[in-house]
């Protein structure tokens, strides 16, 4: 039998793959998500264990030796102890006036780059602290510069989104969530270890994929197209200002070569989404070579890919769109006990890290 210690090291070096094939090393999780001073000691009181150590990191490791004993007969202790925590914790979520909440944000501008200082203070005091959307606007008034007010109105809504999103999947019996947060896992499918990532299809991806398939540059096909068509923009402008004048322009010139150009840079994107539809791997595997260095991580990822096919900017709209996401991720997880799990194994490098590394991930794509 492998060591606490050896699934704490494995645990720390964001190595999960091997903890859902290994009952040992499931039960290390989930008795992890468990280790919260009023948590822990709720579980032990309910099914008559008694620990003799006092600090946090001590119990930890003295009730995984204990339920490591009866490793069948504990796995269902904790999993039902689990499950009730979670439906208290569902139960606990106004899901229908969150989302009303969220329909308030009428525009998604991060209006610049801050420091990570800066970004844990504002998530904790005022992102993660308030459901209300006018409380949170009512903040700016006083406490907020107005420089920040994107940044802190985006990552409220990613936030709250989140919370709905996640409260998707732990409402459906095949997953088992995590009572307190673990770094690198935030529920179980059919026990295997996830940490749910939301995203978009990628504005570089989809470059990538263009220079791959032999279409030209976006920004410099519009240029070229809006000078054939008498269409006047702004030169010295930012890139995005460009992109965007240009296409509202044609839009609003509404002229039939106009509509073609604006449909043939969709239907482009469609076929590049199709081919991540059909082999999601690939866009898996970027996604995670891709990261940010600050956010590095080698763990087990499911990909909640959104996309508005009409709108590919406007993507973010559909974070608070339940009525699409919840059939698509049910359906999901229905259907998740017929994968096999070395399907889902991928391998990945990373710039300026020697190792190769391996992972399980899947993606999910919610399509407009």
């Amino acid at each position: 039998m492998k060591s606490f210690d050896y699934w704490k090291n494995l645990h720390e070096s964001e190595k999960l793959e091997e903890f859902s094939s290994d009952t040992q090393g499931l039960l290390w999780l989930k008795v992890k998500s468990i280790v919260r001073k009023e948590i822990i000691s709720e579980f032990v009181s309910e099914n008559k264990i008694e620990l003799k150590e006092t600090s946090l990191n001590g119990q930890f490791l003295e009730l995984y030796n204990h339920l490591s004993m009866n490793p069948v007969q504990s796995h269902n202790l904790l999993d039902k102890y689990i499950e009730k925590k979670n439906k208290s914790l569902l139960a606990a979520l106004d899901t229908k006036k969150l989302v009303s909440e969220l329909y308030k944000l009428k525009t998604f501008d991060w209006g610049g780059d801050y420091q990570n200082s800066l970004d844990k203070y504002l998530v904790s005091r005022y992102v993660k602290a308030l459901q209300s959307y006018d409380a949170l606007v009512s903040k700016f008034e006083t406490e907020i510069s107005t420089a920040v007010q994107g940044y802190v109105l985006n990552s409220w809504y990613n936030h709250w989104s989140s919370i709905l999103i996640e409260h998707i999947f732990k409402s459906h019996e095949a997953v088992l969530p995590t009572v307190g947060q673990i770094k690198h896992v935030d529920f179980f499918i059919s026990n295997v270890p996830f940490d749910l990532k939301v995203t978009y299809l990628p504005a570089e991806y989809i470059k990538a994929k263009r220079n791959e398939l032999g279409f030209p540059v976006e920004i410099t096909y519009l240029k070229a197209k809006a000078r054939e068509l008498e269409i006047d923009f702004d030169r010295n402008a930012k890139q995005t200002g460009i992109y965007y004048e240009i296409i509202e322009k044609m839009k609003d010139k509404g002229t039939e070569e106009c509509k073609n150009v604006i449909e043939t840079l969709k239907n482009e994107k469609v076929q590049i989404l199709k081919e991540a539809q059909q082999n999601p791997h690939i866009l898996a595997k970027w996604l995670y070579e891709n990261q940010g260095e600050m956010r590095f991580g080698s763990e087990n990822r499911l990909f909640l890919v959104l996309v508005d096919t009409e709108d590919f900017t406007g993507s973010w709209k559909l974070k608070r769109n339940m009525d699409l996401m919840k059939p698509v991720i049910n359906n999901y997880l229905d259907n998740f006990a017929k994968k096999k799990v070395s399907d889902l194994k991928i391998a990945f490098n990373y710039k300026g890290k020697p190792q190769t590394f391996t992972a399980l991930t899947d993606i999910v794509f919610v399509v407009k």
